[in-house]
């Protein structure tokens, strides 16, 4: 068994059952991941491995350790790594795309894999499953679909800790111009249409 299927198995007894931090987002992001790397020179296991211990440790929005997260699967990543025989070299990129490629830590990734790790998670926040994924999130939390006296943040500022749908607004529709890789980029362009004619039919439905 080669040392990615044993991450696999090993993440997977890991992962806990939150809709939107599950080990099916882990196999969403790895397969947007591989499709980028396709089309960049980059070392495709270390990215892989990156994606796969990405959240390793994920603490739910509502809890003040949240931003902490992708420190700390960064931290737990190098003890998972060291048992699989990746060297000190590859556990360094590994471990470093997998600190910087959250969106709360506001960093451009230095390595061209940290850039794809970055990209390929953002890709889950898009499209339909980002939409799926926010909901899902949303109900957790017990937050409102959105304000009813300004759903769309036309006099406000966007605050996705009280209404759902102020994510797409604050975060979400954000991302495209974040994207690190043309063919991140052309994805993510795709998929945030999907974002925007989801809201345009919630506009005429509410």
């Amino acid at each position: 068994m080669s040392n990615l299927e044993l991450l696999k198995n090993e993440v997977f007894s890991i992962m806990k059952n939150d809709p939107a931090h599950d080990f099916e987002h882990i196999m969403r992001v790895y397969k947007n991941a591989r499709i980028i790397c396709k089309e960049e020179q980059v070392h495709e296991k270390l990215v892989l491995a990156a994606v796969l211990l990405h959240d390793v440790v994920s603490y739910p929005k509502s809890d003040q350790r949240s931003k902490l997260s992708s420190h700390e699967s960064s931290e737990k990543s190098k003890q998972i790594l060291k048992k699989h025989a990746f060297s000190v070299e590859e556990i360094t990129i590994i471990s470093d795309a997998i600190r910087d490629h959250s969106f709360s830590q506001g960093k451009i990734p230095k390595t061209i894999e940290g850039k794809i790790v970055q990209d390929a998670d953002r890709l889950d926040a898009l499209g339909a499953i980002g939409i799926a994924r926010v909901f899902a999130t949303g109900g957790q939390m017990g937050r409102p679909f959105y304000d009813s006296d300004d759903p769309f943040c036309k006099n406000r500022v966007p605050d996705d800790k009280i209404w759902t749908v102020d994510h797409f607004f604050q975060k979400l529709l954000r991302l495209e111009s974040k994207m690190n890789t043309k063919s991140g980029k052309i994805e993510a362009e795709a998929r945030t249409n999907v974002l925007k004619k989801f809201l345009n039919d919630l506009k005429n439905e509410i």
